[in-house]
């Protein structure tokens, strides 16, 4: 069944980029609306986003999934591949994901309840699915470091078409404040969670500097020194020592403190082009530090109630569009920039349009 769309700006799109992918109606092609089934905005907005990465979209596209496929956690990620294809073949401007989210509600029953979720940990979810479904294992040899010391271990590593787009690590430099020991805590990030120093204004650069400054651990957050023997206060600072090729910052807007809660209207700045990375990553690890955004997740409302659409760059016209489930519009590069914006995802590198395998 086609689901109409009520109001898609498309026309612009007619007769371009006849020949990046073979067979497809290239009016559509990547730019096909989501049905709501009921409060799903969330998970339309997070689809959206992932179905304009071009290297997740061309992986499933190719069929290369199938054979990576886990047989005992695959049908999420099948049921993904399908949904994919159906917004990419061009032969609908609306689709149902019903199939998509019954399948994924077998593990998180929270996503079949007509009920608002929260689309940062949706999409955590559907990250961690899709990986599980399509890892591969191996051996790697992990160092860590201490003042005075090394340690060097052997460790599995689990790898995944998710792994090499998404992940990325941190490093927690914890200094004991008492002997001065120094060690290093790696930490593996899909997404990571950036505080808003603001309530009025401010930008993206002063979230990453909030997060990645030097803060001190002290009372109820001290840490067991294994130089001193006991709890010490300590100061901790993180930096990327593994930066992934489409990184994605969550805004925490939603502040939650025992019984209050809020959210944060903060009207955040973030560009277009040429984000720095460098200032947060160590020195050897600098290379391909500038991206560009290539898609959003807004929510309009409060806390109680609320609106998600999702802001997409599309890889075949380089044009953005707003996606807000079933309808589809263009829309020029100034209104990317929204005080609702609450997921942020950047590439280092300019995506082409997704090939299909023949």
């Amino acid at each position: 069944m086609s689901w109409k769309c009520s109001s898609v700006c498309l026309e612009n799109l007619r007769g371009s980029s006849k020949d990046s992918i073979d067979g497809m109606n290239h009016l559509y092609q990547g730019l096909t609306g989501l049905r709501n089934l009921g409060n799903t905005c969330y998970m339309n907005a997070v689809l959206q986003c992932l179905c304009s990465m071009s290297p997740l979209v061309e992986y499933f596209l190719s069929g290369k999934y199938i054979t990576a496929l886990c047989k005992e956690n695959g049908k999420s990620a099948t049921a993904f591949g399908y949904l994919m294809s159906d917004m990419w073949l061009g032969e609908f401007d609306c689709v149902s994901p019903e199939v998509f989210r019954s399948v994924l509600g077998e593990r998180y029953p929270a996503f079949t309840k007509r009920t608002q979720q929260d689309a940062q940990e949706f999409l955590i979810c559907v990250l961690n699915e899709l990986h599980e479904a399509l890892k591969k294992s191996s051996n790697r040899r992990c160092q860590g470091s201490a003042t005075g010391a090394r340690e060097n271990r052997v460790i599995v590593s689990e790898t995944s078409i998710i792994t090499q787009l998404f992940e990325g690590q941190l490093s927690y430099n914890i200094t004991c404040l008492e002997c001065e020991t120094t060690t290093d805590k790696p930490e593996i990030f899909t997404v990571l969670s950036l505080p808003i120093p603001s309530e009025s204004t401010c930008s993206l650069q002063d979230c990453l500097r909030c997060f990645f400054q030097q803060d001190t651990l002290t009372w109820n957050n001290q840490i067991h020194c294994s130089w001193c023997g006991t709890k010490q206060d300590a100061a901790v600072k993180a930096n990327i020592t593994k930066a992934p090729k489409i990184i994605i910052f969550h805004l925490k807007r939603f502040d939650c403190q025992g019984n209050y809660k809020k959210k944060l209207l903060t009207d955040i700045c973030y560009p277009l082009s040429n984000l720095d990375l460098s200032p947060y990553s160590y020195p050897f690890f600098r290379r391909s530090s500038k991206y560009s955004l290539c898609a959003v997740v807004n929510h309009f409302g409060f806390l109680d109630g609320g609106h998600y659409t999702a802001f997409c760059k599309h890889s075949v016209t380089k044009s953005w569009y707003s996606f807000d489930d079933s309808q589809i519009t263009a829309i020029p590069n100034s209104s990317v920039q929204t005080a609702a914006a609450y997921l942020l995802f950047y590439t280092c590198q300019a995506f082409s349009a997704p090939t299909k395998s023949r």
